[in-house]
């Protein structure tokens, strides 16, 4: 009997971690092949309303100018775009950048600072109320956006239905990168095809704060203490019955991290906020209330969150009594849990030594990404997740 519930949850843990880590991406594909089948695709269509464009910014002094040149230089109507500099708390000079940046004619600008540091989430509602246009792009200070990236997006609010739009992060990985943007950029890629067909299907599952945009009239407060805000943000405007819509023409790059230590900050802070989000979005859970966008939300984001990291220590526990027993099956499994383990250690490794052998990096990304979960669990549950970003260093 014993055997027995070892052997049913070995299966149903390596069932849920397949399924949030690849099996839903097949079972999106299925589905979304299926409804390109049946249904019309909308046309596309060429609208340019008013844009407020928010860039909230803290000690970027390296690259604030590179910023506001590449925020002016894109493809919109002058008169109908407005740019927000919100820079709270930079003491570094960010703000007297945008005051003393030579704007060309005709462009509309305006600096928002305050010397009282109060978090990404603070600066931005604090812009919002400076907000006159229906709708808004909101991108980070690191970021590259594209020329063409407004017009792209904002052709999506002919559907009424449209509540918000997500870019594509993209992330610019230099020859000398090592784990982290190879880690990084493919699961970003992934990341981004997930998008592209969730939002085919019906909703993209929260936006990343690299490049978003959303109409005015459904924006609601976000409560202060909110991690990541862009992903509570625009899973909100989707519980109200708004479609969060993809557009991969319109993309935000920035650079990898300079290592893996270093995107273990943004990792933990990331995680610590999902786990926040599922909290305060527990009637999303409700598949019987929301239907698909509960269905989406669960295999795309709640699962990796919780269930997933948890039962990896599950599975190689498991794994090992089971294969005691002397099954050939479990033994040849558990042989291929600890090289998977084995490969994720050489990556560290070689990580640490400077040395480049992105076969093994993968599987170390993959590792660091599931140990986030837990580092921001007890971030959470002790209290010490804090609202105020903690930078990670970016490759030049």
């Amino acid at each position: 009997m014993r055997t027995e519930l070892l052997e049913a949850l070995f299966w149903i843990g390596t069932f849920v971690v397949f399924y949030a880590y690849l099996g839903y991406g097949l079972l999106l594909f299925a589905c979304v092949w299926v409804k390109r089948h049946f249904s019309k695709r909308a046309p596309e269509t060429n609208i340019l309303p008013p844009v407020t464009f928010i860039v909230c910014a803290y000690n970027e002094q390296d690259w604030m100018a590179q910023k506001i040149a590449n925020s002016i230089a894109l493809d919109y109507p002058p008169d109908l775009i407005r740019f927000l500099f919100v820079t709270d708390g930079s003491n570094d000079g960010t703000d007297t950048i945008v005051q003393t940046y030579p704007y060309p004619p005709g462009i509309q600008w305006q600096l928002l600072h305050q010397s009282e540091r109060r978090g990404k989430i603070a600066a931005f509602q604090r812009a919002m109320l400076s907000v006159q246009t229906p709708i808004v792009v909101s991108t980070d200070a690191n970021t590259v956006v594209n020329r063409e990236a407004i017009r792209r997006i904002v052709g999506h609010f002919a559907d009424p239905q449209v509540g918000a739009v997500a870019g594509e992060k993209r992330i610019s990985m230099a020859e000398r990168d090592d784990a982290s943007s190879a880690g990084e950029g493919i699961y970003w890629k992934y990341e981004s095809t997930l998008k592209k067909w969730d939002a085919e299907l019906w909703s993209v599952i929260g936006a990343a704060g690299e490049l978003f945009a959303f109409r005015t009239e459904v924006y609601e407060h976000v409560p202060a203490d909110t991690i990541v805000e862009d992903f509570y943000l625009t899973m909100r405007i989707a519980q109200k019955g708004y479609r969060v819509q993809y557009e991969p023409g319109a993309w935000a790059a920035e650079s990898s991290s300079v290592s893996v230590s270093e995107e273990l900050k943004r990792k933990v802070r990331i995680a610590a906020g999902g786990l926040q989000a599922v909290a305060r979005l527990a009637p999303l859970l409700n598949i019987f209330r929301y239907g698909v966008l509960s269905f989406q939300y669960i295999s795309h984001r709640v699962l990796r969150w919780t269930l997933a990291p948890l039962l990896l220590p599950v599975l190689l526990l498991t794994n090992v009594a089971l294969a005691a027993s002397g099954s050939a099956l479990y033994q040849v499994l558990l042989l291929c849990q600890v090289i998977f383990y084995l490969a994720a250690l050489a990556g560290y490794v070689l990580e640490r030594r400077k040395m480049k052998v992105k076969a093994f990096f993968i599987p170390y990304y993959f590792c660091v990404m599931n140990y986030s979960m837990y580092a921001g669990f007890f971030r959470i549950i002790r209290g010490n997740q804090t609202v105020l970003w903690e930078k990670a260093q970016r490759s030049v």
